[in-house]
C-alpha cells in the first residue's frame, strides 16, 4: 500500500539575508511569487494527497487567498507560522494532525521552486524508519578558517548540502520535534532534529537545481531556471523573448521631427497621428511582438483622438506597462534608423538615454544606430524615414506588496 503522503512548507521567514522591505517569499518571477511557484511544483506530484503552507502571523488571509486564488490542488490549510523554523514546522504539523490522515511528512522550503519531482518516490520510499532527505554531495574544496585566514583543508569526500523536500514518518517527526522544544534545541533543519534523537535519516541524491532562494546573488539564477523550465503564457522552455519592429512615416513640410524622443531642427517633419517618431514606435512594435501582444496599432489605434499628438514616448512607457503585466520585462533593445538626412550621430545618445528611461532600463539598455542609402529608395529621396529594432525580454522580477506585513515594512 503507497504511504499517505502529504507536506508542510514553511514559508514565515523574514528573509532577512534577502535584505529590502519585502518578504522573499512574496518575491514574483514571471508574473507569480516564489511561494506559489514552489507550491504550483510540489503539487505537480500526482502522489502527494495535500499540504499545508505556513505564513507569517499578520499575512495568513493574504496567503489563503492568494494560494486559493491561484487553485492550488490539494490545500488543506493555512496557518500562522512561529519565530523559528522548527515552530512554524510544528504549527504546520499540528495543522495537518488535526484534519489528515497521513504516514509520511515532506517538509519543503516555500522559496524552493525547482525541487526534483521525479525523485518525490524516491524519497518517500526511503522515509522509513529514520527519514530522508534530498542532498547533494559538496563540489568545492572548503577551508576552515581563523582569524580571516585558512586554519585546515576539509575532506569532502564524504560531504553533502542538503535539501527539502525532506521526509519523515509522522510519528517520528512530531517525537523530534517535541524533544528539541523540550531541550532548548534548535535545528537548521527538521534532519538534524531527528538526528538529535540519534537516528541516521537516509540521503537521496537531489538535484544541485534545487535553489533555495535566499540571497540577492540567487535572484538571477533563480530567473534563469524559470526560463528554461516553463513559461507560464507558453513557448515552453523559450529562455528569452525576441521581438522584432519595423516603422515607417512620410516626411512633409509644416511638421516637426521627432525621433527617440528628441527634436531634431530639420526642414520637414514626419507624418503621422501621433508625434510620428519613427523610431519610438520601431521599439515599441518590438517590445509588444516579444511578448505576444500584438503591434501598436492594436493598442493605440490612429482612429483615436485621445493619442491625436501623443508623445510617442508616452507611448513606449505604456509599452513597457504592458509588457510588465505579461510577467515580463525589457532588458535589451537594438534599433537602427534609416534615413538620408539628417545626421543622427550627434542626436544618437540622447536618443538612447530617453528610450531607455522611457523602458525602465538603466543607461545603455537601448542602442541607437543610423545608415543612410546611399541615396536609393523613399529614404534616399528624403520622402520619408524609417526604423527597425530588435527586443529581448526576459522574466520580471518585481516585489509584490500587497501583503500586511510587505506594508507595513515599507
Amino acid at each position: 500500500m503507497t504511504p499517505r503522503t502529504w507536506a508542510v512548507v514553511p514559508a514565515a521567514g523574514a528573509g532577512t539575508r534577502m535584505g529590502g522591505s519585502t518578504r522573499k517569499q512574496y518575491l514574483v518571477f514571471g508574473g507569480r511569487p516564489l511561494l506559489l511557484l514552489t507550491l504550483q511544483a510540489l503539487t505537480s506530484w500526482p502522489d502527494l494527497d495535500g499540504l499545508v503552507v505556513v505564513a507569517p502571523g499578520a499575512d495568513v488571509d493574504w496567503v489563503r487567498g492568494l494560494v486559493e486564488g491561484a487553485g492550488i490542488p490539494r490545500l488543506l490549510r493555512v496557518v500562522a507560522g512561529g519565530a523559528r523554523r522548527q515552530d512554524s514546522v510544528r504549527l504546520g504539523l499540528e495543522a495537518l494532525e488535526e484534519a489528515a490522515d497521513a504516514d509520511v511528512v515532506f517538509v519543503h522550503d516555500g522559496v524552493r521552486p525547482f525541487p526534483p519531482v521525479g525523485r518525490f518516490a524516491a524519497l518517500r520510499d526511503a522515509a522509513s524508519p529514520d527519514g530522508a532527505l534530498l542532498a547533494v554531495a559538496c563540489r568545492d574544496t572548503l577551508k576552515h578558517s581563523d582569524a580571516g585566514f585558512i586554519a585546515s583543508t576539509v575532506d569532502r569526500s564524504d560531504l553533502w548540502q542538503a535539501q527539502t523536500p525532506q521526509a519523515f514518518p509522522l510519528a517520528l517527526l512530531r517525537e523530534a520535534l517535541r524533544s528539541a522544544d523540550a531541550r532548548g534545541y534548535r535545528g537548521t533543519d527538521e534532519a538534524s532534529l531527528v538526528e538529535a534523537l540519534g537516528r541516521r535519516p537516509r540521503l537521496v541524491p537531489g538535484d544541485a537545481r534545487n535553489l533555495k532562494v535566499t540571497t540577492p546573488e540567487d535572484l538571477p539564477l533563480a530567473e534563469a531556471l524559470l526560463a528554461v523550465s516553463a513559461e507560464p503564457q507558453g513557448a515552453a522552455g523559450a529562455p528569452c523573448h525576441i521581438g522584432h519592429g519595423y516603422d515607417v512615416h512620410r516626411l512633409v513640410e509644416g511638421r516637426r521631427l521627432v525621433l527617440g524622443g528628441v527634436e531634431i531642427s530639420h526642414p520637414t517633419g514626419l507624418l503621422g497621428h501621433s508625434d510620428a517618431d519613427v523610431l519610438a514606435h520601431a521599439v515599441a512594435d518590438a517590445c509588444l511582438g516579444a511578448a505576444g501582444l500584438g503591434d501598436l496599432g492594436r493598442h493605440f489605434p490612429d482612429r483615436d483622438p485621445q493619442w491625436a499628438g501623443a508623445s510617442s514616448l508616452d507611448l513606449l512607457a505604456r509599452v513597457a506597462g504592458l509588457v510588465g503585466e505579461r510577467g515580463l520585462c525589457v532588458r535589451r533593445v537594438d534599433a537602427t534608423l534609416v534615413a538620408q538626412r539628417p545626421k543622427i550621430a550627434p542626436h544618437a545618445s540622447a536618443m538612447e538615454e530617453r528610450l531607455s528611461r522611457a523602458l525602465g532600463l538603466p543607461a545603455g539598455g537601448v542602442t541607437v544606430k543610423a545608415t543612410t542609402t546611399e541615396g536609393l529608395g523613399f529614404e534616399g529621396r528624403e520622402e520619408g524615414i524609417s526604423a527597425h529594432a530588435v527586443a529581448l525580454l526576459g522574466y520580471a522580477r518585481t516585489p509584490l506588496l500587497s501583503c500586511s506585513s510587505c506594508a507595513r515594512a515599507r
